[in-house]
This record gives structure tokens, C-alpha cells and sequence, in this order.
């Protein structure tokens, strides 16, 4: 059976501004509105999202944990495809020359900067929590009760990029790792994965990130 993921340019840049560590609940009531005022704002923009064409397992053999595999050629730097696995979402995103910059720049905010909680294989518990730097695979799904939250990848007011769940007003940056005094208790999961070659993917199986 084919499928195709769909791959978006990054969110809009609204202003947003995460909150900090022991912020207040009515600061976080208004953290919420202002992400999903910002987010309704970008999706009444209308834009035309292109798609990547793809192969992938029958719907049963997806359900029983099947590696998938993506065509990963066509994103651009600073763009995120949308795969699924398991049935659940995964994001592949190829992170910028700038993007990456702000990995580091943001460590004294988070609460597990250098992933020390196993959210991930081995070889993405690195500093960029992939195996090759500019590409980041996650699973999309909220580590606090299980939301799908959405991508902001562009820089705004406060904030680098990353992912904001607007469930309960989780934010993480654009390596999936949560910031400090957020509802969710660990990183966004990274999946098994591995290479088959340089233009493409299989989710849900590796050889030891080769």
C-alpha cells in the first residue's frame, strides 16, 4: 500500500515567549492563549502544503510496529515532514546552520539538556539527539498525557523555535528536549532509526544509528 507523508514549511512567527522555570499559573493560562492565538492565526493562511511521495507497509503491519521508510530528499533546511509509525505521528525535520546554533544557547532552561533520561537510542543521547546533526527524527506525541503538539520552527520573541503542546503549554526546543517547569516530565522520544542511504529513512528499525 502507498501513502504519502506530508512535509510543511515552519509554523508562523507570532509572538511567543515560553514560560520560565516556577512561572505562575495565570502566566501560563497566558502563554496558552497568545500559542493558540498564533497557531489559528497561521492556519487560516491557507497555504498550499506540497507532499513527499513515499512507500509504506499495509495498515495492519504498521499497526504491529513495522519499520517505515521516508524519502527524505525533498525536504528543504528548515522544513519538517510528517511521517506515521506505529500509529503514531513522527516528525523528520532538517535543521538549519542557525537552527542548530540554538541547541546550546538554551541548555540553562531546560530540565534534561543533555538527555540523560533514555528518550532515545543510544546514538541520538548526543547534543543534537540525532545521528546526523542537521536531521532530527522524533515521535510527535506530548510526554505529558499523550497530545500531539505542533511545530514552531521559527524564532520568535523569547524563544528559538521548537514545539509547543498546546494541550497543558509544554514547550521544547528544536532538539525535542522540555523545557524546565513544563508540565511534561521528560524529552519528546526519539525512534529507532537508521539510514539506507543518504536520501533515505527507516523509522522503527536501525543498526545501530549505521
Amino acid at each position: 500500500m502507498s501513502n504519502s507523508p506530508s512535509m510543511t514549511a515552519p509554523a508562523g512567527s507570532g509572538s511567543f515567549t515560553p514560560a520560565k522555570p516556577g512561572a505562575e499559573m495565570p502566566q501560563r493560562r497566558k502563554l496558552l492563549l497568545a500559542a493558540t492565538s498564533a497557531v489559528g492565526a497561521a492556519g487560516a493562511a491557507a497555504v498550499a502544503v506540497p507532499f513527499v511521495a513515499s512507500w509504506f507497509p499495509s495498515e495492519r503491519a504498521k499497526a504491529a510496529g513495522a519499520p517505515v521508510d521516508v524519502d527524505i530528499a525533498a525536504i528543504e533546511p528548515g522544513m519538517l515532514l510528517r511521517a506515521e509509525w506505529r500509529g503514531q505521528p513522527v516528525w523528520v525535520v532538517r535543521r538549519t546552520t542557525e537552527m542548530l546554533a540554538t541547541l546550546e544557547t538554551v541548555k540553562p532552561r531546560l530540565a534534561d539538556p543533555d538527555s540523560k533520561v533514555a528518550q532515545q537510542p543510544d546514538y541520538a543521547a548526543n547534543a543534537t539527539r540525532s545521528i546526523k546533526p542537521e536531521m532530527l527524527v522524533l515521535v510527535g506525541i506530548c510526554t505529558h498525557l499523550g497530545c500531539s503538539p505542533t511545530d514552531r520552527l521559527q524564532p520568535t520573541e523569547g524563544w528559538a523555535g521548537g514545539f509547543y503542546c498546546p494541550c497543558h503549554g509544554s514547550v521544547f526546543d528544536l532538539a525535542g528536549r522540555v523545557f524546565a517547569g513544563m508540565p511534561a516530565p521528560t524529552n519528546l522520544v526519539v525512534p529507532p532509526y537508521m539510514y539506507l542511504n543518504d536520501t533515505r529513512l527507516r523509522i522503527g528499525e536501525d543498526s545501530k544509528g549505521a
